[in-house]
């Protein structure tokens, strides 16, 4: 998680929690109803996070995926370039030894 949506997590709990705290004080109903719907708004919130959490998930999990292949694609093009240079210079080396055998051919006469 990046660090915005960890302030924004921590915000949503900071904020849940000072709410309840201030039903639970100005409370016009009875005890059981009160913890009711204190153990509701807990629900409520879990399901929420967990709801968060999971796409949170989602997106890291996509945006990696996402990235590894973009690497793999440039991998692959840096190798297929590489091995063209290679050739290149295969050839170029090739053309050397056969200019180096000619001449050696010419002072061995």
């Amino acid at each position: 998680m990046t660090n915005d949506s960890g302030n924004v997590l921590l915000a949503l709990l900071t904020g849940a929690a000072i709410g309840a705290g201030i039903g639970i004080l100005y409370a016009p109903d009875k005890g059981s109803e009160t913890r009711h719907k204190i153990k509701q708004k807990v629900d409520d919130t879990t399901h929420d996070l967990a709801d968060r959490i999971s796409h949170a998930k989602e997106e890291l999990t996509k945006t990696a995926n996402e990235k590894k292949d973009a690497f793999d694609r440039k991998l692959d093009e840096a190798i297929s370039t590489m091995s063209y240079k290679a050739d290149d210079i295969i050839d170029k080396l090739e053309q050397k030894l056969e200019d180096l055998k000619k001449k050696n051919a010419q002072l061995h006469k």
